[in-house]
């Protein structure tokens, strides 16, 4: 941990975005995390791609990831490349059938292995809170009380590779060499922890926003360190996104008067706002990554998730960038 972490300059920052908090725009503010699926492309005719659905049980039984794997209709000669994505729920809700269309209209479609959990939820804050953090975060909640949480994501990492990634093998003619892994917020933690820990795992990383908050500023400290230090040229690409918002700091309209939301704010108070840039260009200088930073002029956190997912397949299968088209709330 940085000496100046707590430094009298860093809380007077964490102030600052508190107010911002309380008078930043309307537009900036978070989606409803109780928000269900609703009505998405997995429920329509299959155009240009068809969509199978297969569930992984834990070990226990107790426990149950939803994955919906999107086949372009048009079998292509060669092997296709495949696209990770976490919060697949979430990004099942992005897509629509002229994204689709121009997808399976370029040369090489992309299989979309959306990973989510087996509910209608858009969002399982719980669940991605446990399977998505490398690191155990302890932290005071809004009433007080300590909550021990996360480090899961070296599990999930491994249920990836050693059963979600053999049944979409079995199901679809798939690239191992043109994989990549998509994720925002904890999501974004989770390619960033994979990329530190396996980086022969997919040859694309996406980390959309990341929180590198968590657990006081955690991935902001040894396994970074050691994997700069010790990855010797393996090649892979890499992209950080952050919306513009939030490296300013502005959070958006925040209930001030609710406690949960104040110990939110102190939560992620871990890291300051452009730790995202500031990572990326860390990175840049580690042999054998090709790193990109992009930032989303005016996003808050909420809306990285579609406008990153969007920016992804544009980058990735040269399809148009609808990422500045807004996503309804």
């Amino acid at each position: 941990m940085s000496p100046d972490r707590f430094s009298p300059h860093r809380t007077a920052a964490c102030l600052l975005m508190l107010a911002l908090a309380v008078v930043a725009p309307a537009n900036a503010q978070q989606r409803n995390p109780d928000q269900m699926m609703g009505h998405t492309v997995l429920d329509e005719p299959a155009a240009t791609y068809r969509f199978e659905r297969f569930v992984i049980d834990s070990a226990d039984g107790q426990r149950r990831w939803r994955v919906n794997l999107g086949i372009p209709v048009k079998v292509a000669r060669a092997a296709a490349p495949a696209l990770y994505a976490l919060d697949g729920n979430a990004a099942a809700m992005v897509l629509d059938q002229p994204m689709l269309a121009e997808l399976a209209a370029t040369p090489a479609p992309p299989v979309l292995v959306l990973i989510g959990y087996d509910n209608e939820r858009r969002i399982d804050p719980a669940q991605r809170t446990r399977d998505y953090t490398a690191w155990i975060d302890r932290a005071d909640d809004e009433n007080g009380s300590t909550q021990i949480v996360g480090g899961g994501a070296l599990a999930l990492a491994d249920l990836i590779e050693r059963r979600i990634r053999p049944e979409v093998q079995r199901r679809a003619h798939v690239d191992p060499q043109q994989q990549t892994l998509w994720g925002h917020s904890l999501g974004g933690l989770f390619v960033l922890s994979t990329l530190y820990t396996r980086a022969a795992a997919f040859q694309h990383y996406v980390a959309a926003s990341p929180s590198l908050w968590w657990s006081q500023g955690a991935p902001l400290g040894d396994m970074e360190t050691q994997f700069v230090e010790n990855n010797h040229g393996h090649p892979a690409r890499v992209w950080v996104m952050l919306g513009g918002n939030e490296r300013s700091g502005n959070r958006g309209v925040r209930d001030m008067s609710n406690p949960r939301v104040v110990a939110h704010l102190r939560r992620v108070s871990g890291a300051a706002p452009d730790a995202a840039h500031a990572l990326s260009e860390r990175l840049a200088k580690v042999p054998g990554l090709q790193v990109q930073y992009r930032e989303f002029a005016g996003l808050g956190h909420g809306p990285m998730l579609p406008a990153s997912f969007k920016a992804t397949l544009s980058a990735l299968y040269g399809i148009s960038d609808r990422s500045a088209t807004p996503d309804p709330l």
